[in-house]
């Protein structure tokens, strides 16, 4: 029997993206746990200032070429010029008390040798911190319908879902107006969907994943990704040029978020946690009308 052979429309995850420290390059894989969270270990540290404010690449473009590596007890960070760093996974050091955009949540150092590697590669004093997993921080519940959709560090919503119909979109814009095209990296996704339609993301109701034997995944998007200067930096290079801002705002502006440039969908994880997702699952969804 097929999967959802009724579906509005149906695609596969096409790639999957992990970023274990906030706003540095990300990871891409073929398979990964999914938690209440959203991709294990996604978001799960963060670089914060001498006050415990988080750091991103909107401040501080150099951020996109600190690039980790997942081994099975240790992340690895590597960046130019610096020795790699050595994180482990499961030990901390001390409790911290840090702030992601409005709020205040704890957390837990991941002391000296850390902190100074940061402040030697981004040029200011900075702390490397991870998660405190005891702790609920949760997703607006004016976007969630009231369903409680923990994250950790991540802006605001476990699992950022982009179409590559989306982004073929972008790229022909832009290379009609004379620019290159750029890589999706730039957009920061989670989840990257196949054989759909550019932007059905923002359609849709539902998202099934076909988990096999071990059931359905059920992701549900529930708010526009609104885009700051991010996208805009070369994941390469971390030079910052504004074509692709200028391009979107050209159409993109969103009515929903009071005209805001908006890619992709930030999605919650209705059910599943503790499944695993992986490249060329197939999906289907139902298109919504609001």
């Amino acid at each position: 029997m097929s999967f959802h052979p009724d579906s509005d429309l149906s695609g596969t995850i096409a790639r999957l993206f992990v970023y274990p420290v906030k706003s540095c390059a990300g990871i891409e894989v073929q398979e990964a746990l999914l938690t209440e969270t959203g991709l294990d270990l996604d978001r799960a540290w963060m670089v914060v200032d001498a006050q415990g404010v988080f750091l991103t690449q909107r401040a501080l473009p150099r951020m996109a070429l600190i690039r980790p590596q997942l081994k099975s007890e240790e992340m690895v960070l590597r960046a130019p010029g610096m020795l790699a760093l050595h994180v482990a996974i499961d030990a901390v050091e001390a409790p911290a008390t840090v702030t992601v955009w409005r709020d205040t949540v704890p957390a837990w150092d991941m002391g000296a040798v850390a902190a100074q590697w940061f402040t030697d590669f981004l040029g200011q004093p900075c702390r490397l911190v991870r998660f405190d997993p005891e702790y609920r921080r949760l997703s607006s519940m004016d976007w969630t319908g009231g369903i409680e959709a923990p994250n950790q560090f991540s802006d605001g919503y476990p699992v950022l879902v982009v179409s590559e119909a989306s982004m073929q979109e972008l790229n022909g814009r832009l290379t009609a107006a004379g620019h290159g095209a750029v890589g999706i990296e730039r957009f920061r996704p989670n989840v990257v969907l196949g054989g759909v339609d550019a932007h059905d993301e923002d359609r849709v109701d539902l998202v099934r994943v076909d988990g096999g034997s071990e059931g359905e995944i059920h992701l549900q998007p529930v708010k526009p990704c609104a885009r700051c200067p991010i996208p805009d930096i070369d994941p390469a290079t971390a030079d910052s040029s504004p074509e692709v801002g200028a391009t979107l705002r050209a159409y993109r502006q969103d009515r929903r978020l009071n005209g805001a440039i908006t890619f992709g969908m930030n999605a919650i994880v209705r059910q599943g946690a503790g499944q695993t997702l992986r490249v060329g699952q197939r999906v289907s969804a139902d298109l919504r009308f609001d």
